[in-house]
């Protein structure tokens, strides 16, 4: 579990340099999709681990919310209004 833990906060900070250094504003609006995929998977790690179900609340609640931010982000990129 140790190993995934490391492999997953690894992968968070290079989506952080590509959020920091991305060329363009799509390419840093999927490394942003990417970290909020894999802060889930560190909150099912942790669920898995301490055996609380707290953690698995929080992922649930976590990938709703970055859904619905990647549809907004991409449809303010795309030039659309949100009510359209």
């Amino acid at each position: 579990m140790l190993t995934f833990l490391m492999l997953l906060i690894i992968g968070c900070f290079l989506c952080l340099f590509r959020v920091a250094m991305g060329p363009t504003p799509p390419d840093r609006a999927v490394a942003i999709d990417t970290i909020g995929i894999m802060v889930v998977g560190i909150c099912a790690i942790f669920g898995i681990v301490t055996g609380q179900d707290f953690y698995l609340n929080v992922a649930i609640a976590w990938a709703l919310l970055a859904f619905i931010g990647t549809l907004a982000l991409a449809k303010y990129l795309e030039g659309r209004g949100f009510d359209e």
